[in-house]
């Protein structure tokens, strides 16, 4: 039989998600994320539960390819526009909308032929120093790509550095609005985060909003607020069985480098996951994982194929029983990615695009 390790894409709860981003945001229109594959979900895979959305945002050709191929006619965005001129012919012939956020990209649609204007959203720096004009250039470019016969309408957008924290959106949302305010055209502006903490202002939810990681039923404020607290669900779940037991005496170590010591009788189980199925190796003693949907803990540090997990809490659990390393688990049991990530000193963003491509995949209504 398989090795005992599975990662499930729960399609009714990105579908959830997805209605809960449309609630706090009231008349916008919503992009489905699916760059880096989905946020490791698979486009394939999360298409039926994100079909609801009125368009895919996304960052390469490749995805889009992908995403046309699956029967969507609708909107689809370039997150970071096209990289070369020749990119552009693949927009007009899939009718790719693409964001401008450099002279070189506006260089690119002069030159290019063709009998479609394309629709662009021109991105403004407006203090995240990614991508993007800054608020000083950003009139001038907007002239520039409306003297283009190669460009039909032109949307307008920026992306919040901190919308998730402190320091907040307003400083951001000045500069845009300052210079964007007698422009016309669509605005985008909100993530996750000023969707759900700002959706109720209008100038913040605009015309569009972008919601990735909350779709993905991560907090995006975490650990100021949690997943439950939005009303979000998990939509990826990772998941295992005890391979073997083992039964410490006090004073007995676990692992490499005996990062952890029994002081105690201890019975432990050997857990079929490790830092090659993409589960990070910084997720040491502590970290929470369900047995049996028993929340339990981690101990010792995981290794290649391996986790060592303490039985103290299902004295029950023998070879076979389940293992949640994050997500659903039995008995209605369950593990947010953010508890996982924080023990990892990560974010869930980073743990769903690292499941390995040796995890069998399935999906779930």
């Amino acid at each position: 039989m398989p090795r005992p390790i599975s990662a499930t894409v729960h399609a009714e709860a990105l579908r959830q998600n997805l209605a809960r981003m449309r609630r706090a945001t009231p008349d916008a229109r919503v992009w489905g994320i699916v760059k880096a594959n989905a946020y490791g979900h698979g486009i394939e895979r999360v298409f039926e539960g994100l079909r609801a959305a009125d368009g895919f945002a996304l960052l390469d050709l490749q995805e889009a390819e992908r995403v046309r191929a699956l029967g969507w006619r609708g909107a689809i965005l370039l997150l970071e526009g096209v990289f070369e001129t020749r990119d552009l012919e693949l927009c007009s012939r899939l009718n790719l909308w693409h964001v401008v956020h450099c002279d070189d990209q506006i260089d690119m649609l002069a030159i290019h032929k063709t009998h479609q204007p394309h629709r662009v959203f021109l991105k403004m720096n407006s203090g995240m120093n990614r991508l993007g004009f800054a608020p000083a250039r950003f009139r001038a470019a907007w002239t520039r790509l409306q003297a283009l016969p190669q460009v039909d309408e032109i949307s307008l957008m920026t992306h919040f550095s901190d919308a998730d924290g402190e320091r907040g959106i307003a400083h951001q949302l000045r500069a845009f609005h300052e210079v964007t305010h007698d422009l016309p055209g669509e605005r985008s502006l909100a993530n996750s985060a000023a969707a759900l903490r700002h959706g109720d202002d209008a100038a913040v939810r605009a015309d569009w909003i972008r919601p990735g990681i909350g779709v993905y039923g991560s907090a995006p404020d975490y650990p100021e607020h949690d997943i439950s607290h939005w009303g979000l669900q998990p939509t990826l779940t990772l998941a295992s069985r005890i391979i073997g037991v083992q039964q410490l005496a006090p004073g007995d170590t676990v692992g490499y480098g005996s990062s952890f010591t029994a002081d105690g009788p201890l019975r432990i189980g050997v857990v079929a996951c490790g830092y090659a199925d993409g589960y990070p190796r910084h997720c040491t003693t502590g970290t929470p994982v369900l047995v049996d949907g028993v929340h339990g803990r981690l101990v010792g540090r995981g290794s290649m194929d391996m986790l060592t997990v303490d039985l103290t809490p299902v004295p029950e659990a023998q070879i076979g029983s389940a293992v949640t390393l994050w997500g659903h688990g039995p008995k209605g049991a369950v593990l947010p990615i953010d508890e996982v990530a924080r023990a990892a000193g990560t974010v869930a963003y980073e743990l769903m695009c690292a499941v390995a491509a040796r995890v069998p995949f399935n999906t779930s209504e």
